[in-house]
């Protein structure tokens, strides 16, 4: 009797991120091959018992092969083993499941996909921002500026045009050509851009900017992604609890309002703390 591959989406890091189900999937695992970004407090969820493998592919390190990844998940559940392959994020959104599914269906191993929240939405949500605002965007682009062929160069004039919000994977570290390639496309150079360096982590980093600076960024931690639009711009108009609302509140600090300064980094600051 075959077993079951789940692909499961661990969320940003946070495990209290995770779904029931994912939570539920982990906890009634046989073997758990899992990302290289995968957070340690997730990772300690899962039963003592369960055979742990990190199967993450890192830029710059000896990382395991897709084909290796799948022949592991299909052999697993041939034996009658419930695999999980647990991903950052949702595994639907650039976390190779096309590929995946393909090699399962075509082992004829039976497969369920649980999703998870993805990098775009955790990064909005801990830098209180909204991705879409009905004055100015009412669509969000997710893309990442890697590609599996150089050759296919990423279509920014299509997705200015369009005036939705860009939640941009995998930003990697060069801002200026990105920045370039955003306003030769026809973004100004105003634009609000949101840096957002592990989301959900307890060391999370949060950078607002705009296009014009931002050249200027510094490196930040991986796994890092990039909001620009003018949506993410107006998290500045309104008052944030969890930073104070610039009237002062008892016992908070007056801090000078964002608007005020051009770039910034600011950890989160959790109500209640």
């Amino acid at each position: 009797m075959k077993g079951k591959v789940f692909l499961v989406g661990a969320g940003p890091g946070d495990p209290e991120l995770l779904t029931l189900k994912a939570l539920r999937v982990l906890q009634a695992a046989d073997v758990v091959l899992h990302d290289d970004l995968i957070s340690n407090r997730i990772l300690e969820l899962i039963p003592a018992t369960v055979q742990v493998r990190n199967v993450g592919k890192r830029c710059g390190r000896k990382s395991v092969q897709q084909e290796e990844i799948n022949a592991q998940m299909i052999a697993f559940a041939t034996f009658g083993l419930n695999v999980v392959r647990l991903k950052g994020g949702d595994p639907l959104i650039f976390g190779r499941a096309g590929e995946e599914m393909a090699a399962l269906h075509n082992a004829n191993v039976p497969f369920e996909v649980v999703p998870g929240v993805t990098s775009a939405l955790a990064s909005a949500a801990v830098a209180s921002v909204s991705l879409t605002q009905r004055e100015t965007s009412s669509a969000v682009v997710l893309l990442t500026s890697h590609h599996a062929s150089a050759k296919e160069p990423t279509s920014w004039e299509g997705y200015i045009s369009s005036g939705a919000t860009l939640a941009i994977y995998m930003p990697g570290f060069n801002f200026a050509q990105t920045a370039s390639q955003l306003r030769s496309a026809g973004l100004q150079a105003d634009t609000a851009c949101v840096l957002v360096s592990r989301a959900g982590y307890e060391d999370q980093e949060i950078l607002r900017t705009t296009v014009r600076n931002l050249p200027s960024a510094p490196r930040l931690q991986s796994p890092t992604l990039l909001l620009v639009g003018d949506a993410v711009g107006l998290r500045d108009t309104v008052a944030q609890p969890s930073e104070g609302d610039w009237s002062g509140l008892p016992g908070q600090a007056l801090l000078p309002p964002p608007a005020a300064l051009d770039l910034f980094v600011d950890s989160q600051i959790f109500w209640g703390d």
